[in-house]
């Protein structure tokens, strides 16, 4: 039921949707929302693996924009689900690139959010002369800082939630984490991956919001999306050299941008919104004072629909 209170714009259903074959082994699900003569935005969910969610169309004005969403390799109702062959960095963007010379799209908005940060930055910094902008939420530049934060700050403010997680893990695989999980989530036996899976799904949502929110029963499709490319890309650190994304801003210097922070966010420490705002002298930086991670949390939505409804009015954010 649409929420008169939320931020968002009412629910929306795609006017057309898809699957698109990106080689022998992947097939991606995309939809269009909106007007097919508004401005193209591309939207890059989070994860890797999270995919795509209805929510997720009602950052944008229906009439204004022609919003492409798709779910990436491995994720939501692309397939195979959880595959981390042929999942890569650079396939991904080679997929957007797919996508968007299907639409016929010269030049879009890119919107993304968590991981969908970390793809947008990659994507413009490979492509920046199809790009129009950058909408990004909850800063992710995937360094092995990041990625140690990740798997082990969790005990400086969710300790419990931190010691459920490593419970599993022998103490002597416990030096490695990443590579125990890693491990049983890539195990082709089912009894061994779905409980790494489901753990590690948990580990992450339980954290999202700034505030408890009522958790939500074990999703299939979200815990071995979720848990098999998540893990996959960040013992691959992305397929990055070390701060690559910071060092290459200069190739998207020149195009708008907006980073929406959650000031309280502990799966993507703001630091890292701050990093790249300082790297980036011409982008915005709106640090939201009472939020988390979540996309959802109001002030991030507020937040993020105010710069698509900048954007549409004056194709910048100043």
């Amino acid at each position: 039921m649409f929420d008169p209170t939320s931020p968002l714009f009412p629910p929306v259903l795609p006017s057309r949707h898809g699957m698109l074959a990106v080689d022998d082994l992947h097939t991606i699900y995309w939809e269009e929302v909106g007007n097919p003569q508004g401005i193209p935005v591309v939207f890059l969910h989070g994860g890797p693996g999270a995919g795509l969610s209805p929510q997720h169309r009602r950052f944008f004005d229906p009439e204004k924009y022609r919003v492409i969403l798709f779910d990436q390799r491995g994720a939501g109702k692309s397939l195979p689900l959880g595959e981390c062959r042929n999942n890569t960095t650079d396939l991904l963007i080679a997929d957007i690139e797919r996508l968007r010379a299907m639409f016929g799209i010269e030049q879009w908005l890119v919107f993304g959010g968590s991981w969908g940060s970390t793809l947008a930055l990659a994507y413009g910094q490979a492509h920046p002369e199809r790009c129009l902008g950058f909408i990004l939420r909850g800063i992710f530049l995937c360094t092995q800082a990041e990625i140690d934060w990740f798997l082990h700050g969790a005990q400086w403010f969710h300790p419990e939630v931190h010691a459920e997680f490593v419970a599993p893990i022998p103490p002597a695989e416990r030096g490695n984490l990443l590579q125990a999980y890693v491990d049983r989530i890539m195990s082709d036996d089912p009894a061994i991956h779905w409980p790494a899976v489901r753990a590690w799904s948990r580990f992450e949502g339980r954290r999202v919001f700034l505030m408890p929110q009522a958790e939500d029963p074990p999703s299939d499709t979200l815990d071995l999306g979720v848990g098999r490319l998540e893990s996959h890309y960040m013992a691959n650190l992305g397929f990055f050299s070390e701060d690559q994304l910071l060092r290459n801003v200069d190739r998207i210097a020149h195009l708008p941008a907006v980073i929406v922070q959650g000031r309280y966010d502990v799966i993507c420490p703001p630091v890292s919104a701050w990093r790249l705002h300082q790297a980036w002298p011409g982008s915005m930086l709106t640090m939201v004072p009472d939020a988390g991670h979540g996309a959802m949390e109001k002030g991030i939505s507020r937040a993020l629909v105010g710069a698509t409804e900048q954007f549409k009015q004056t194709r910048g954010f100043a």
